[in-house]
């Protein structure tokens, strides 16, 4: 980078894999901006937003938490789940704060920025919109599943998936975060569910395209049930390819050590098996490809390893 000014890095996301990545990146000199996914609707993010109107706080909840500095017992708070209690039972505290703060300020992203403030976040959080969306998916025989946590659930082949309302208004801070990045990421996750809905609204697809810096995608590395039973490497980026177009993605990067039987057993359990790394394919379709061992390996759950991804993103940039 020149002149000593920091890099900034945007990421785009929602769902487990997302918090994982910014834990690694927040500890890094860059200027760190994450746009996550507004589209759930299961457990306590389903019913606020049905009663009260607003995008889902779940994913967000989690992104605050992965980059808040506060101190680990209001962190604690603020993520702790009720297990019991008539009208709390399931909902997380951390929801009912942005909820209550989408409330009071009248503006769901006024609400994020006020609990970042309160939790010491390091970065900046966008919803990808301001607005309640619901997303659907068309199965290749054609019925059509509404509501991101049903669709896995179809155990049907995807063809495409949109939202509801159209157009969807993103947030003009989260399309400029895009366009003018050193580096765009797409984290890991469900593809279908956490990573595509972010991506498929138009101006995000302009962005994408037109973006500065290197788009680059953190491929999973276990194919999800519902959504990308049998996936290659090679299929998340058509996936991708196909809702956004070609020109998105410019690299990808995949883990390349085996994965212990132990591991895959567990897996195997919810019809989950390791993503095969399909080199020829990739390379056919013009990508730049970033191989490594990038799992924490301590885990019957596979993760991505935050410190490893954190880095390896750093070099790119430098």
């Amino acid at each position: 980078m020149n002149g000593g000014k920091r890099p900034n890095i945007t990421v785009i996301g929602g769902g487990t894999g997302m918090p994982v990545l910014l834990r690694g990146l927040k500890n890094l000199p860059i200027d760190l901006t994450a746009l996550v996914t507004v589209a759930d609707d299961g457990g306590s993010t389903g019913r606020l937003r049905h009663t009260m109107g607003m995008p889902a706080p779940g994913d967000i909840r989690n992104v605050i938490a992965a980059l808040s500095d506060a101190e680990p017992m209001l962190l604690d708070l603020f993520q702790h789940r009720f297990a019991e209690g008539n009208g709390l039972t399931g909902h997380s505290m951390g929801n009912l704060l942005l909820a209550a703060m989408t409330s009071l300020t009248g503006d769901f992203f006024t609400g994020i920025k006020e609990i970042s403030r309160v939790l010491n976040v390091k970065g900046t959080i966008y919803p990808i919109s301001n607005q309640s969306m619901s997303l659907h998916a068309r199965m290749t025989d054609g019925t059509i599943v509404s509501g991101e946590s049903n669709i896995p659930l179809a155990n049907k082949k995807i063809e495409r998936i949109f939202l509801r309302p159209e157009p969807v208004q993103p947030l003009p801070n989260a399309v400029e975060a895009v366009r003018n990045a050193d580096l765009v990421v797409v984290a890991p996750g469900s593809l279908y569910t956490s990573i595509l809905p972010n991506m498929i609204i138009p101006q995000m697809i302009g962005a994408l395209k037109h973006a500065k810096g290197n788009v680059v995608y953190i491929c999973n590395v276990m194919t999800q049930a519902g959504e990308t039973t049998g996936y290659t490497a090679a299929d998340h980026v058509e996936a991708i390819r196909h809702h956004i177009g070609e020109s998105c993605i410019d690299t990808i990067v995949v883990h390349n050590e085996p994965i212990s039987q132990r591991v895959r057993n567990v897996y195997a359990e919810e019809n989950a098996s390791p993503v095969v790394y399909d080199t020829d394919r990739l390379v056919d379709m013009g990508l730049e490809i970033i191989e490594g061992d990038i799992i924490n390996p301590s885990k019957t759950t596979l993760r991505h390893d935050t410190e490893k991804v954190a880095n390896l993103l750093y070099s790119i940039i430098n």
